[in-house]
């Protein structure tokens, strides 16, 4: 599958401009939920946006170039915490729209192992495929980071595991 509108056998692919203004506030959303730090979060994207813009008739291309820009977004933070030894701010604004506090700090005390897959799956409604493919993970090691994850939450929300 590629990321395009299928019409008789001629593909059309999706502009970046298009897939830009589709998907950038939600993965800038998705990675601050992940990493915990909307400046860095937004500028990772951002990052990564340039990237794809350079590389667009190959990403456009893939299944999901969504999830190749949110792979490149979180290596990218990744690095930028390392290099400047950067405290993660918590980020309390963004989980202001979830129903339950203790859900949202739940969420929140997940390692970032864990709360990546969390947030791609459930708030990006992302399959573990696509998971697995954007982060370079085998599904196996999806399910079971999503498993341990629901697990923990499970417990610090006080039920029964």
């Amino acid at each position: 599958m590629r990321s395009e509108l299928i019409t008789g056998e001629h593909p059309i692919v999706v502009s970046f401009e298009a897939f830009y203004q589709q998907h950038r506030a939600r993965l800038c959303r998705a990675l601050d939920l992940t990493i915990r730090n909307p400046d860095v979060a937004c500028e990772a994207i951002d990052e990564a946006m340039a990237r794809a813009a350079e590389r667009w008739s190959t990403v456009g291309a893939y299944d999901a170039p969504e999830g190749w820009v949110y792979r490149v977004a979180l290596n990218w933070a990744r690095s930028v915490f390392r290099r400047r030894r950067a405290v993660v701010v918590s980020s309390e604004a963004v989980w202001d729209d979830l129903p339950d506090p203790d859900l949202a700090r739940a969420i929140e005390a997940l390692p970032m192992k864990l709360r990546s897959v969390i947030v791609a799956r459930y708030y990006l409604d992302w399959p573990v495929t696509d998971i697995a493919d954007s982060l370079s993970l085998p599904e196996g090691t999806v399910k079971s980071r999503i498993h341990r994850a629901l697990g923990r939450l499970e417990r610090d929300l006080g039920g029964t595991s």
